[in-house]
């Protein structure tokens, strides 16, 4: 009962890592409340987790984010996963995807951390978790000019709100993830124009010969969540497999 009674949301939560940091986050005792854009995905949450609160909001939606954070009475901890993976380079990226993922990536991280950020500010106490990558200032990507250029956006968020509030107790990391399997990433896959050999493409740069589990990210979260992460905020926590080694 590592996180007993902390109030989380968590973003991106029907699928993937969001899911399983939301479940994760419930077996550890928070009281959580899953947020995603995905009606059906939402409800099969619930389902299979009756502890666990959900509300389907559009995180880049400015009047959705905000009725749904005024709702709110109380919020210890934003977990915030919502992305979006662009292909491709510059040249393959026109304007309409390039504002897409300005605002999937960047605008509803800080769409729901102005929200919320208040409240926690009001207790004197509180923690932003932003799912970033390892594929973004840290290290290039091919193929992923714009997923890479948001992604080091986060990154420079997670440490400009970290230090503008620290003397208010509110701590922000992040979580750079290397390939996870998820079923965005298992969509992405089987797009491919031969899926076998892109499965074994995205395994062979793994240091370790194989991809990260939800499951695992998981584990990183609620460790960030939790009161033994108490001394840390404004870290960049890669958790590769060894990619960017």
């Amino acid at each position: 009962m590592r996180l007993k009674d902390k109030k989380i949301i968590v973003t991106a939560a029907a699928q993937g890592i969001g899911k399983a940091t939301a479940i994760n986050f419930a077996k550890e005792g928070a009281l959580v409340t899953a947020t995603d854009i995905n009606k059906e995905k939402l409800a099969e949450l619930a389902k299979e987790n009756s502890d666990i609160q959900i509300q389907q909001l559009d995180a880049t939606d400015k009047i959705a984010v905000e009725k749904f954070c005024t709702s709110l009475d109380d919020v210890d901890i934003l977990f915030h996963a919502v992305g979006f993976v662009h292909h491709g380079t510059l040249m393959d990226c026109n304007d309409d995807e390039f504002k897409r993922s300005i605002d999937v990536n960047i605008y509803s991280a800080y769409l729901m951390s102005y929200n919320l950020l208040p409240k926690m500010i009001t207790k004197g106490k509180g923690n932003i978790i932003i799912v970033s990558s390892a594929a973004s200032s840290v290290k290039g990507a091919p193929n992923r000019f714009i997923y890479g250029v948001t992604k080091a956006a986060l990154n420079g968020f997670v440490k400009a709100l970290a230090i503008d509030y620290v003397k208010q107790g509110i701590r922000c990391n992040a979580i750079l993830p290397g390939t996870v399997e998820t079923p965005s990433w298992t969509g992405r896959v089987n797009m491919a124009e031969d899926p076998i050999k892109a499965r074994e493409d995205f395994i062979a740069r793994q240091a370790m010969g194989r991809l990260a589990q939800p499951e695992e990210i998981a584990s990183l979260a609620t460790y960030l969540a939790s009161d033994e992460s108490d001394f840390v905020t404004g870290t960049l926590n890669l958790i590769d497999g060894g990619w960017t080694l």
